[in-house]
């Protein structure tokens, strides 16, 4: 690391005011901070002071969706091979994994750093550190074979129009990477949906007889309960589609299948204190009451609705709710601040999550819509908070001084 400490110094004149790159400062600045820790400190506006810097945190964070990617990687090879009915090895699976995912993140990262660097270069501030996580998670809430220039263009949209023209990391709305993949959603729908997208295929070859690539929200759309009955008798239980589901041997988003996975990344999100637990546990707690009020008015007054019949504790770990929950709703900037407005927050992600999946068979994945209708509400919802604290305390006063 001294060698690459001793390089910097010698470019850094360059880049200093009066030097002959001195527009391009914020791209040196990115580059020495990001690998060495900056030896300035905050000189105004509200901060806190601390031992670590953003780029560290977000560092954390990618740290912590590092047991979701590596079984994501693990899980295309292993769907992706079973679907041709060949005998893979372990490497061979991984090797096709990586050979699906790294140019996603190469596609994430260039067009997001690209356009991050464009502005700061204009503006003539620092880049921003939020983009550090948002080009991870892009890729790991997408289908395996998503074309990379729809990856680009969503990437490219979210950053402008989320991040940028509100000011910048720290003044955008919604989430990055979820409103990157609703663009693509809406705007190309038949690349996000049905049973083709999630399994890659390509490779040469056909696939066995009574191949699905369905996943198992789109099997629980049809046949609800009963989803384990699929052609082929995948699963021969619900506890067997259930561990299937906790483990993350399923078709879905690459980084969403494993709730084991995401499960780890949160418990080093919660011991960091970067990923807030009132979120996260009370997200979970809003998914299970919801499930569980479907489960019990599904027989009596919908029977004909086999969806509402599956298993609160089963909706919890299927499609993206989980990874939803720890890595989206978490967001320090488009979450809700104030201690109480977490839990309304995340309840009501978890709450309308549920919700939306099993009332819209049309649409059998509703964590994304309930987050960004969340990080719209944040806002309100921390606004109605301290005013309960502000009225509370007035009541208080008003009966201490009549006292």
């Amino acid at each position: 690391m001294k060698a690459v400490d001793n390089l910097l110094g010698k470019v850094r004149p360059v880049f200093e005011k009066g030097g002959k790159l001195e527009k391009y400062w914020p791209v040196y600045d990115a580059l020495e901070t990001f690998a060495f820790v900056p030896d300035h400190t905050t000189s105004k506006g509200a901060h806190i002071r601390d031992s670590i810097d953003m780029k560290r945190t977000m560092f954390l964070v990618i740290l912590a969706m590092i047991p979701a990617l590596l079984f994501g990687v693990y899980n295309l090879g292993y769907q992706h091979f079973m679907a041709m009915g060949q005998e893979a090895t372990l490497i061979e699976m991984a090797l096709f994994g990586f050979g699906k995912l790294i140019p996603l993140i190469i596609v994430s990262y260039g067009v997001g750093l690209g356009v991050e660097f464009i502005f700061c270069i204009k503006k003539g501030h620092a880049i921003y550190e939020g983009f550090l996580v948002s080009g991870m998670l892009i890729p790991l809430i997408m289908p395996v074979d998503v074309p990379l220039w729809m990856v680009g263009v969503a990437t490219a949209f979210s950053v402008v129009f989320v991040k940028e023209v509100f000011g910048g990391t720290g003044m955008n709305i919604l989430n990055v990477a979820l409103t990157a993949r609703a663009f693509i959603f809406f705007a190309y729908p038949t690349e996000m949906a049905g049973n083709k997208v999630w399994i890659s295929t390509t490779g040469g070859g056909s696939t066995v007889d009574g191949y699905t690539g369905e996943t198992l929200l789109g099997q629980a759309v049809e046949r609800g309960a009963n989803f384990y009955d699929a052609a082929g008798t995948a699963y021969a239980s619900v506890a067997d589609s259930f561990m299937a589901s906790f483990i993350g041997l399923i078709p879905g988003s690459i980084g969403e299948t494993s709730a084991l996975a995401i499960l780890l990344g949160a418990a080093l999100l919660i011991f960091t204190g970067i990923g807030s637990w009132r979120i996260i546990f009370w997200g979970i707690v809003g998914g299970a009451v919801m499930g569980g009020i479907f489960n019990l008015i599904g027989p009596a007054y919908f029977p004909d609705n086999l969806y509402l019949q599956v298993p609160w504790w089963h909706q919890l770990v299927m499609g993206g709710f989980l990874f939803g929950v720890v890595f989206m709703a978490t967001d320090p900037v488009s979450a809700a601040q104030t201690t109480r407005g977490k839990v309304y927050y995340g309840f009501l992600i978890g709450l309308l999550g549920i919700l939306i999946r099993v009332v819209n068979p049309a649409y059998p994945e509703g964590i994304m819509m309930a987050i960004l209708f969340m990080n719209v509400m944040a806002p309100t919802v921390d606004h109605f908070v301290v005013q309960a604290n502000i009225n509370k305390r007035l009541k208080r006063f008003k009966t201490l001084k009549t006292a």
